[in-house]
């Protein structure tokens, strides 16, 4: 019998090492190399017969312009975050939490497209009876969905060539006779998903495939999973929220800053036009440490209100924690704060959130960072029709930041009736004067004298 052999893979990138070792030497990480069954090499006179014809290059010049061609997916906020519609011929990987939703939104979205497409929806994890069962509870009427429950690649792999869409949930539960190993190990995603991308490519199949998440929010398996899909979409949000997000964070056919805002009911998930209010809430105003900034995020501006609360530490060493605003970015503007500002944060635990569980990270939400832990410092409030914007430098200057006519605009929209923003955006707002109050700065010191003017009598 030949003799078996195995090698061990690093679970983040892919990387192969014949024995194993504590840390992996592509990507750095700890603990992360896991050890695979190799099936033996094949004789090399089968490989000569085996290879195909070589591929010959093509100038330029000589390559065929391809349209794309765009189906809508029957949910408008999917539209948008895939970049105006579904590709032909795509992989989209959508990840998240358990239960956030993303087996729902994708039985939604098999059963607008097997209205005029022949749809399968491959259920590794279920069974029929369990599809069938959600597409009630959702008043879904989609007689003509294909379903077929296996884990198997090979024996679904005729039904998924007769199809136009499949929906594949999820990748760690099907697996390939090629390999030895068992479903869900590094090996195993990382051949199942190229075998479902050359079938992509070459019969013009549309696949949407659900991807398991890491405790740390990060897909699992190889970081090569992500390069070969066309699209990663991420769901975001708590499962005991209503609302949740849809965030692109790769694109081949759109921008990667899209957004999607949905609502989960009791009859699915549906996409919010309407979502003004959502990072906004009914209170703001009334206690300090509250300011809202216009957030950017692709095509579209969305007011979000940064919450920030201190308290006196119980220890040595004062407490950071930060919700929606990158940790590392509020350790800065604290030190910021404190140096080219005299606010005195040092024995003071800080926790900042952002409203509704969006994330910000984009830079121009700096400014109102900082105005939010000046306001809870002060412990005063920021008027409630006041917005902020603009990134903040090491030396407490206030930089200028992109789109800014877009979001004094969205500011006007929604009825504020100020905005501090970076003076050198000024120019481009200068359109917005006498309609709202335009207030120019250049040092965060400038920011925290036009919020919290000394009164009189005050030292």
């Amino acid at each position: 019998m030949p003799k078996s052999l195995t090698q061990f893979v690093c679970a983040e990138c892919g990387y192969v090492s014949p024995k194993w070792l504590g840390r992996c030497p592509d990507c750095g990480k700890f603990n992360t190399l896991v050890e695979e069954p190799v099936a033996p090499a094949a004789p090399s006179s089968k490989k000569q017969a085996m290879r195909p014809a070589a591929s010959r290059a093509l100038p330029l010049s000589q390559v065929k312009f391809e349209r794309y061609e765009r189906v809508s997916s029957g949910i408008a906020e999917l539209d948008v975050v895939l970049g105006g519609g579904i590709v032909r011929g795509s992989l989209v990987l959508v990840g998240g939490d358990p239960g956030v939703g993303k087996s729902t939104l994708l039985t939604q979205v098999a059963a607008h497209l097997s209205k005029e497409h022949k749809v399968l929806y491959l259920s590794a994890e279920e069974s029929c009876s369990q599809v069938k069962l959600r597409c009630e509870r959702l008043k879904i009427d989609a007689d003509t969905l294909m379903l077929l429950n296996e884990t198997n690649l090979e024996n679904a792999e005729e039904a998924i060539l007769e199809a136009e869409y499949v929906i594949v949930d999820s990748i760690q539960a099907i697996y390939t006779d090629a390999l030895t190993s068992a479903a869900g190990s590094v090996g195993q995603v990382r051949e199942c998903a190229a075998r479902l991308m050359r079938i992509a490519k070459s019969r013009g199949i549309t696949f949407f495939i659900v991807g398991h998440v890491t405790k740390e929010g990060t897909l699992a398996g190889p970081k090569v999973l992500e390069h070969i899909m066309d699209a990663v979409l991420y769901f975001e949000g708590e499962r005991t929220e209503n609302f949740k997000i849809l965030r692109a964070v790769k694109n081949r056919f759109g921008s990667v800053q899209e957004v999607g805002v949905f609502e989960m009911t009791d009859e699915g998930i549906f996409g919010l036009s309407d979502y003004s209010s959502l990072f906004l809430s009914d209170s703001r105003g009334e206690a300090a440490g509250a300011v809202v900034t216009p957030s950017e995020t692709g095509n579209r501006c969305m007011m979000v209100e940064i919450q920030t609360l201190m308290c006196r530490t119980a220890y040595g060493l004062p407490r950071r924690m930060s919700l929606g605003v990158d940790f590392n970015r509020l350790v800065v503007l604290i030190a910021v704060l404190e140096k080219r500002c005299g606010l005195v944060l040092g024995a003071q635990d800080v926790y900042l959130n952002a409203m509704g569980g969006i994330r910000l990270n984009e830079p121009s939400a700096d400014l109102a960072v900082c105005a939010a832990l000046a306001s809870a410092e002060k412990m005063t409030p920021v008027e409630k029709y006041t917005a902020v914007f603009g990134e903040v430098g090491l030396t407490g200057e206030v930089r200028g930041v992109n789109c800014a006519d877009k979001r004094v605009n969205e500011c006007l929209k929604m009825g504020f009736r100020r905005v501090v923003l970076p003076e050198k955006n000024m120019k481009a707002c200068e359109k917005f004067k006498g309609k709202i109050e335009l207030v120019p700065v250049r040092y965060v010191s400038e920011m925290i004298k036009a919020l919290f003017p000394k009164e009189p009598g005050q030292a």
